[in-house]
């Protein structure tokens, strides 16, 4: 039983990788080399590149303090520091183990802080459920204020749907049909995950306790503060790196958050911090709005790759602060 659950794992984070791995084997099979180091040696302003990154770390923060928030109510009290670095190690281990991330920094607070871990597995919940909302209504924004732009670009081009479509390849096809089918299926696996979960002694009232959390929350304004900071943190995060390129720098905000929407659908797919989907989706929207394909191409995988690295650093600072910070005394010596 162990070895089939070891095996089970492997295949799934063997899987992940390969099709990351394929996507971007894909997409850069043709790719010149010599111009991406020409990109990013002479062409790339790295000030907006850095101006950037603190937007990442402030995203991790916001929704580590967020997190504790929403725990409050539920007689649970981790510290501030223990909340924000299960955060960070909760991003950098999905970047081995797709979405292995939420279940892990439960346990670190379990662990460090004795929070409850169904209780905060319900926090979680809530969590997914409100950025859900949050980027279903950007999405819906940023089509009611680029539709005219759509619009315009098919009068002025004389360029139809159809015409687009026919431009698709067949391998770009293949593509988004398996990561559509993929996200669905990883529902439906989360669904059957959780119906087992369910079914332990205790759990699924602590769950539900932790979902209905935000009922109780002390300061609902600040708990909604901190849900726009997070988003406005990622996109800001995003957007900057527009202005690394020559190319990107003249798109429009709007046009960044065409993008910036696409690309978090992207990520639900479950490959390394969405590599693979990632690039594919904000690629196709940057040669929409008249981005040349080498350009895009090189954007999204500087980009890309740089705000990874950030994630993994975050998460090893995480990994060393929780090793040599104190436990709680009173912590749970199991998970409850």
């Amino acid at each position: 039983m162990k070895n089939a659950k070891i095996i089970k794992g492997i295949l799934q984070i063997g899987g992940s990788v390969l099709l990351a791995v394929l996507i971007l084997y894909w997409m850069y099979r043709d790719f010149d080399w010599a111009e991406f180091n020409d990109a990013v040696s002479y062409q790339m302003d790295w000030t907006w590149m850095l101006l950037s990154m603190p937007f990442g770390i402030l995203a991790q923060v916001f929704r580590g303090m967020r997190w504790r928030q929403a725990l409050r109510p539920l007689g649970e009290s981790p510290r501030l520091h223990s909340c924000i670095n299960a955060v960070f190690l909760s991003y950098a281990a999905s970047l081995v183990v797709p979405r292995i991330g939420e279940v892990l920094r439960c346990g670190v607070l379990n662990r460090k802080d004795g929070v409850s871990f169904p209780k905060s597995i319900g926090t979680v919940v809530t969590e997914r459920v409100i950025d859900s909302l949050i980027i279903l209504l950007l999405a819906a924004f940023a089509l009611l204020v680029q539709m005219p732009f759509f619009v315009s670009f098919v009068r002025e081009t004389g360029v139809s749907l159809s015409v687009l479509i026919q431009k698709f390849t067949g391998a770009g096809y293949f593509v988004t049909i398996a990561c559509g089918l993929l996200v669905l299926i990883l529902f439906l696996v989360l669904i059957w995950k959780l119906a087992l979960f369910s079914k332990t002694k205790g759990v699924l009232k602590n769950l539900y306790e932790g979902i209905m959390s935000l009922r109780h929350v002390e300061n609902k304004y600040l708990f909604f503060g901190y849900s726009i900071a997070i988003w406005l943190s990622y996109y800001l995060h995003f957007y900057l790196t527009f202005f690394c390129f020559p190319e990107t720098s003249g798109l429009s905000s709007m046009a960044a958050l065409v993008a910036f929407v696409v690309g978090s659908f992207a990520v639900l797919v479950p490959t390394p911090n969405g590599a693979g989907p990632w690039h594919f989706a904000v690629k196709t929207v940057l040669v929409l709005y008249g981005i040349g394909a080498n350009e895009a191409v090189i954007f999204v995988l500087v980009v890309h790759t740089l705000q990874t690295m950030l994630v993994l650093l975050l998460g090893l600072y995480a990994l060393a602060f929780l090793q040599l910070s104190k436990t709680r005394s009173w912590h749970a010596e199991n998970i409850e």
